[in-house]
């Protein structure tokens, strides 16, 4: 059965940082491209960040480039979303999906609020 299980978020302040966890099981991890992805209230889904399977190849929306760091650790399975100088406009849930060829997995989501 396969999980896909977003931790870490929360409440904080403008400038502070969090680091997300995205927890999987059920599928062979290590050749799935990993993404975040969030959406806030009233806007669509977006692409925040992307790591290839062997973890060689970032790419990140724009707007976090410098702030965001994507990371993978095959052996634990699990992909990670550090996020610092959160602002504002940050607020949203965010979602873990684990993608390959026409299989892609999703999580739940976990909720980011920055204000203070």
């Amino acid at each position: 059965q396969v999980q896909v299980v977003e931790s870490g978020g929360g409440l904080v302040q403008p400038g502070g940082s969090l680091r997300l966890s995205c927890a999987t099981s059920g599928f062979t991890f290590s050749t799935y491209t990993l993404s975040w992805y969030r959406q806030a209230p009233g806007k669509e889904r977006e692409l925040v960040a992307t790591i290839s399977s062997a973890g060689g190849s970032t790419d990140y929306k724009d707007s976090v480039k410098g702030r965001f760091t994507i990371s993978r650790d095959n052996t634990k399975n699990t992909v990670y979303l550090q996020m610092n100088s959160l602002k504002p406009e940050d607020t949203a849930i965010y979602y873990c999906n684990a993608r390959v060829a026409r299989y892609q997995y999703w999580g739940q989501g976990t909720q980011v609020t920055v204000s203070s």
